[in-house]
């Protein structure tokens, strides 16, 4: 189960303060507290599952933590899919390095039998939006730079079992918000070797729009704190209609672009954001995108429920619609 937040000290009288998400999270003109998921957990051998973890630094800016399953005896030098995973928490919180995501993927690595490399950027609003979607970027050029065979990237566990021709991009929230970005990009712009993404995991996606949707209206005091979180963590933003958190809008880039072949949109009944998730499923389908589309809703839960109850009943069932996406 995920950590529960310390408990944060009281505001400072005399400063501003910019914005809050209690409590997790307070923004100060000039300063900002995080309260929770910025524990450091260290890499390991996980001895329940048998998965391997171990940390690699990137680029000064940019680095992962990478997850290894543990491999048949009979068959050692097998090829596994590869999930690129990038963690929500609104931009702001969350690491790829703290208890919650470390235990997560300890068990799903096993679960699914993947390579996870699961991404650590730079957070805002110290580094604001789009800095997120360059160091995503960084994380998966250095990724695709093993796709070159002998020789190719520096990260032996990445050249000696990844399957290329399995490579997917995956988060929750923010993180699946980026994963879409990432893959637009790829459409524009490609990746080195021919390697392709072969598909997007997108679970419970951050995106807003001015247009109301349904699920705006089961927690109306959360969707307007997720509204004002992006425009402090995206200064430059042109609100909620920009096309980095609404896809949908006219100008944004079309969906028909995306550049992987098939899509999982994993959405929550309870989740104020429910309602952009399926709407990104529709808009896919209707955008002349050749892929495959899939939608799973979980019943009753609400936004990345599955990260503060793992082990409950439909967070196993999202694991398990996830691990088997993977695995087709």
């Amino acid at each position: 189960m995920a950590a529960a937040p310390t408990v944060p000290p009281p505001a400072a009288a005399d400063d501003e303060i910019v914005y809050e998400s209690m409590p997790c999270i307070r923004v100060y003109a000039n300063r900002v507290e995080r309260y929770f998921g910025s524990e450091f957990v260290a890499a390991s051998t996980d001895p329940a599952t048998g998965v391997a973890s171990r940390d690699r630094t990137i680029s000064p800016q940019v680095s992962a933590r990478l997850y290894l399953p543990r491999l048949d005896a009979d068959a050692p030098a097998g090829k596994l899919p590869v999930l690129v995973y990038y963690h929500g928490g609104g931009f702001c919180l969350g690491s790829a390095f703290n208890p919650t995501f470390h235990a997560y993927f300890n068990n799903f690595a096993a679960l699914a039998n993947v390579l996870v490399v699961s991404v650590e950027y730079r957070l805002a609003p110290e580094h604001p939006v789009p800095a997120a979607y360059a160091d995503s970027w960084e994380a998966l050029a250095w990724v695709v730079s093993h796709a070159a065979g002998a020789g190719g990237g520096d990260e032996p566990w990445i050249s000696d079992h990844a399957d290329f021709s399995r490579l997917y991009l995956g988060g929750e929230s923010a993180g699946a918000n980026i994963a879409h970005h990432m893959a637009m990009r790829v459409g524009a712009e490609g990746l080195a070797h021919g390697a392709k993404i072969h598909g997007l995991v997108m679970i419970h996606p951050y995106f807003l729009g001015s247009n109301k949707v349904g699920s705006d209206d089961l927690d109306q005091a959360a969707r307007e704190s997720l509204g004002s979180l992006w425009r402090v963590m995206c200064p430059a933003t042109t609100g909620e209609d920009d096309p980095l958190i609404n896809p949908f809008v006219d100008g944004a880039p079309g969906l028909e672009a995306l550049a992987c072949g098939r899509v999982l949109v994993c959405i929550g009944e309870g989740d104020v954001l429910r309602d952009r998730g399926r709407l990104y499923y529709d808009r896919l389908r209707a955008s002349g995108w050749s892929g495959e589309a899939e939608i799973w809703q979980v019943p009753g839960k609400g936004h990345t429920f599955h990260l503060l109850e793992p082990f409950c009943d439909e967070a196993v069932a999202q694991d398990k619609v996830i691990s088997e996406f993977l695995n087709r």
